[in-house]
């Protein structure tokens, strides 16, 4: 029970610090004066408070975390913060009802991007920004932030990072202390940010727009300030800059770092992430774009290839913008796509799915298996980035990958079940699960989340924060021997 409570106690100071986030968008409706201030000041007020009395309550247990206590922590971060995230919308916002307005914080914590809400165009401005900021904030990882204010708190943060982070970043110790490592990764992210927001502004968004869409972009979260989504500003330019940020966030933000470090491309070269990463999104857009052209829905192979580039870089990276509605091009193209979100990011990125990284160890594993099968005594280590790698990180992938096509077909059969048509249900499992947003018929690029009923809506929750946390990190809380001494 004690740990149990020393959990509590960190919770409780990650609330509090959440709360004074939503601080950003309260400065800027009381400013404009757009009607919205006070559902701010009253969500404030209700998260400062209640991470006030869960930290005092429990002060008595702060202590160091162990590491079945990170991953209780990250589950019960992930889980509660949308709960308080969706205050805002709850009482700004008469039409939503619980299981909506906690899907919209989820989605936006989560970096997925998916949304239940229309008339984007027409909500108050401190509204749209704090949808932003939720992507912002969960791009990057709350739990990341987290690591580096809580160690001035009196609570280190080793067994939260090793928790929450996915990929190589779990091993790589990019400097000394783990709370610095945290601190040069934001850094990074907030730098590319601000470049994000220049860019934008420089393109032709007015600034609101261009800090809404940096945030979105650089999370790798889908949110926009308009129901058309690119669509509103029909402008190739800042569909190039969008691109470009995109594929900066798809990258793993531990190269950023060490190139940002020692001022040197270096680390790009030897990410063996990278150049996969380039190869694939480059070959898929011209493919793609010459599809689209060749089966008339574009006469201009231009006019293809920057509709082509634009969706295919956004849905591969899980970002899930839309500059028009691909729902409506030859299904081939979607389903595409949508295999793309499922392995395109690289681990350590803001993207969602199981990492391009998995996605090669796989690809090695299968070529030496073929190799074993003809050459029964040749010796064939699987190698990635020449490193040799080992048959429990094999074994470890192999689960992975069950577990992600299982979570799919069961939530596929779930959202079936409930009454969706099959084409939504398994995109709704896709999307929500690679952390995309948008998917295919009820749930596609041109319109919204809306549609589903008060179970499907939790469903799809579920499987977002599922997906998030990469599997594991959740269901291991889940069994049995999480729970014994």
């Amino acid at each position: 029970m004690n740990r149990l409570f020393a959990v509590a106690n960190v919770l409780g100071k990650m609330v509090l610090v959440f709360g004074l986030t939503m601080l950003v968008p309260l400065c800027l409706s009381l400013w404009i004066d757009d009607g919205a201030g006070y559902a701010f000041v009253e969500s404030i007020i209700a998260t400062i408070g209640g991470g006030l009395f869960l930290w005092l309550s429990t002060r008595r247990y702060n202590r160091e975390l162990q590491i079945r206590d990170g991953f209780l922590l990250v589950v019960l971060v992930w889980s509660v913060l949308p709960a308080f995230a969706m205050l805002p919308l709850l009482l700004f916002l008469p039409e939503l009802n619980l299981s909506m307005a906690y899907f919209e914080a989820a989605s936006g914590l989560t970096a997925t991007g998916g949304t239940v809400l229309t008339g984007l165009d027409s909500l108050p401005m401190s509204i749209n920004l704090w949808r932003g900021e939720m992507i912002w904030l969960g791009g990057m990882g709350l739990i990341v932030l987290a690591v580096a204010i809580l160690p001035m708190l009196g609570v280190g943060g080793r067994q939260m990072f090793k928790a929450e982070t996915p990929g190589p970043m779990k091993e790589t110790k990019l400097t000394p202390r783990i709370a610095e490592t945290a601190k040069g990764l934001w850094m990074v992210y907030a730098g590319l940010t601000l470049a994000c927001m220049v860019a934008y502004k420089l393109a032709g968004m007015n600034w609101f727009d261009s800090v809404m869409h940096a945030f979105t972009t650089l999370g790798l979260g889908g949110f926009s300030s308009h129901d058309a989504s690119y669509g509103y500003w029909d402008s190739p330019l800042i569909e190039s800059v969008a691109i470009v940020f995109m594929l900066l966030a798809g990258i793993n933000f531990a190269s950023h770092f060490l190139a940002w470090r020692a001022k040197s491309f270096y680390s790009y070269r030897h990410d063996p992430e990278v150049g996969l990463f380039f190869l694939i999104l480059f070959g898929s857009c011209l493919g793609i774009a010459f599809y689209l052209w060749l089966v008339g829905v574009y006469s201009d192979p231009l006019t293809a290839l920057r509709y082509a580039s634009f969706n295919v870089v956004s849905i591969a990276t899980t970002t899930g913008y839309s500059s028009t509605d691909y729902g409506l091009w030859p299904i081939f193209v979607p389903l595409w796509m949508l295999f793309l979100s499922g392995f395109c990011t690289s681990s350590g990125s803001t993207g969602g799915g199981i990492k391009l990284i998995r996605a090669r160890i796989l690809y090695e594993q299968m070529f030496r298996e073929m190799t074993t099968i003809m050459h029964p005594s040749a010796v064939t280590p699987a190698k990635v980035g020449g490193a040799v790698i080992s048959n429990k990180i094999i074994f470890a992938v192999l689960v992975f990958l069950f577990i992600y096509t299982t979570s799919i077909v069961l939530m596929t059969l779930i959202l079936t079940l409930s009454g969706l048509d099959i084409v939504t249900a398994f995109s709704a499992a896709v999307a929500c699960i690679n952390n995309l947003g948008p998917g295919l018929n009820e749930i596609g690029p041109g319109t919204t989340y809306a549609s589903l009923n008060d179970f499907q809506t939790w469903v799809c929750s579920f499987a977002m924060l599922l997906g998030r946390l990469e599997f594991f990190t959740l269901l291991v809380v889940f069994t049995p021997a999480f729970w014994r001494k």
